[in-house]
């Protein structure tokens, strides 16, 4: 059992002191002398660009990409960066279209957009769905792959990782949205540093595997050994197709899925909520541009992890239960870093899980708060009432993921992947309720309830499809591949984008419907001056499309 040393227990602790010191310093430096929930929940005004860039980093970096994006690095290699890499061009939409929406709007919470432009049924089910699936699956995915990944790293037992991670989360949480916000700078920077430090350990490795040195030779001979984990774009012959489907990862499925995840979720969005439009959007164009990054730091490693593998290294260290487990990359490198530098990649990890958990905490209950407690159980409930509401919401939730991690077997399919395929068969349904509330008058209610239960619906419905229908017939337009018993089935991204498009077609037809019927709408405050952008933000843009153009260019 890998454990750590003293030294790295002390860098970890000053870490830890240094989080909890600075958050404290925050919070009683920026507190008002009266609660207020929108200061509590989104920090009105108080988050800068960079503190804002920082926070949507950190809340999306967790375990699942340490652990599992170096994993599928590993399988699959540098092809599976197109998640984090088309979030960048992902992340410039959301801040030119879908910000000035909600900002303009007066919106601080995604059910409450949904009740302002339908109404407080389509709203009251999404935030209820929403608290589902952010405690049932996302708190409890982070908090059980992350203790998963400090247990292997540290030896100490698993559930007592798991409250640690959930009491030091705690502890930011119950600061606010300033806190988080604030402490999350730390976070990323100890994120992107001992992430780095990883990266060049395991590029060293393998130059010293072919008796050379340096970092740069590393890569060359990465790219020289494994050639075939070097492109973007698969083919329908590829083994890993399943996963990431040709063309469909730049305009098909992928969009929806970055689209959804950072446009339409309260968890990211509502760290620019309570912001002005500026400084919004700068905060965004500067999470694009660490986005770019990210790659380098939780897939490079994997690929690395791989050559070594092949050419006779970490043939025990790789084996679960006597069989290959990709997952086992990244925690393996981690064990092999000096004694001090191991202690700041744990850190690290420990930043990126702990970042996630307390913005995932945060957005529950502002949820609950806001959209549950405050319109159905105490409407007159004052503002000092609805922030102590939030805290023990937080608490709760997180008694509740330290309860129930252990018996999902998030673990048995890579958690990575359990992610994306619960969020998944809802996500084509929801974005499409979003995408048409916000630029077509016209869409009703009923249109969007149909997107949200008949995207659901359609997405089971194509998952179990195969088991009674031969869809050998959609391989000639690779839209179908065959699995490892030989039946066809659509691969999930290109599902995905099957079922956005049924969605909107059906929302269409029931608002042309009802609209002739004589149905009204409620619209929202949109004109077009609402996306005009600073020269500044146009040239970061700029920027950004070129460097993702050229990436893709290189290894497509």
């Amino acid at each position: 059992m890998q454990t750590l040393a003293t030294k790295d227990y002390i860098v970890f602790f000053c870490y830890f002191i240094l989080i909890v010191g600075y958050g404290l310093w925050i919070y009683k430096r920026k507190k008002k002398a009266v609660s207020d929930s929108k200061d509590y929940f989104l920090a009105e005004g108080s988050l800068t660009w960079w503190a804002i860039g920082a926070s949507l980093i950190a809340s999306n970096i967790s375990a699942e990409q340490f652990i599992g994006m170096s994993g599928s690095g590993f399988k699959m290699g540098l092809a599976i960066a197109t998640y984090e890499w088309m979030a960048a061009l992902t992340l410039i939409i959301v801040a030119v279209f879908f910000i000035p929406v909600y900002l303009k709007n007066k919106i601080f919470t995604m059910p409450q957009y949904l009740n302002q432009r339908y109404n407080g049924n389509v709203a009251m089910i999404m935030a209820v769905f929403w608290l589902l699936l952010y405690v049932l699956v996302n708190l409890t995915s982070i908090l059980y792959l992350g203790a998963l990944a400090i247990s292997s790293i540290s030896g100490l037992n698993l559930s007592l990782c798991m409250v640690f991670l959930a009491i030091f989360a705690v502890m930011i949480t119950l600061g606010g949205m300033k806190v988080i916000g604030y402490t999350d700078v730390i976070q990323v920077f100890f994120l992107i540093l001992g992430g780095l430090v990883t990266t060049y350990l395991a590029l060293n490795l393998v130059s010293e595997k072919f008796g050379t040195t340096g970092v740069i030779n590393g890569f060359h001979l990465m790219k020289d050994n494994a050639a075939d984990h070097f492109h973007m774009i698969f083919d329908k012959t590829n083994p890993n197709y399943m996963d990431l489907p040709g063309l469909s990862v730049l305009i098909g499925g992928m969009l929806i899925v970055n689209l959804n995840y950072w446009g339409c979720n309260q968890y990211i969005t509502q760290r620019a909520l309570g912001a002005d439009l500026k400084t919004a959007r700068s905060g965004i164009l500067f999470a694009a541009f660490l986005k770019l990054l990210m790659p380098l730091i939780v897939v490079i490693p994997g690929i690395a992890a791989y050559v070594l593998y092949q050419k006779g290294g970490f043939q025990t260290e790789m084996l679960q239960d006597g069989s290959l487990n990709p997952d086992r990359a990244y925690p393996t490198l981690l064990n092999l870093l000096p004694v001090g530098l191991k202690g700041l990649s744990f850190a690290a990890l420990t930043a990126a899980i702990v970042a996630s958990l307390a913005g995932k905490a945060n957005s529950i209950a502002t949820i609950f708060t806001l959209d549950v407690y405050k319109k159905k159980i105490n409407e007159n409930a004052d503002e000092k009432k609805l922030v102590s509401v939030g805290k023990l919401t937080i608490i709760t939730v997180m008694i509740i993921a330290v309860g129930i991690a252990p018996l999902l077997g998030i673990d048995k399919k890579g958690g990575f992947q359990f992610i994306q395929e619960c969020t998944g068969l809802v996500s084509p349904g929801v974005f499409a309720m979003f995408i048409m509330g916000f630029f077509w008058k016209k869409t009703t209610s009923n249109a969007a309830l149909f997107g949200m239960i008949g995207g659901l619906c359609f997405s089971i419905l194509f998952t179990i499809l195969p088991r009674f229908v031969d869809l050998h017939f959609l391989y000639d337009f690779s839209f179908a591949v065959p699995n490892a018993n030989g039946i066809y089935e659509i691969p999930f991204i290109d599902r995905m984008g099957f079922v956005f498009l049924i969605c909107i077609i059906g929302m269409y037809l029931i608002s042309i419907y009802e609209t002739k019927k004589g149905v009204q709408t409620n619209g929202l405050e949109v004109d077009k001056s609402m996306f005009k952008v600073t020269s500044g933000f146009t040239v970061g843009s700029i920027i950004i499309i070129v460097i993702l153009t050229a990436l893709y260019t290189i290894f497509w």
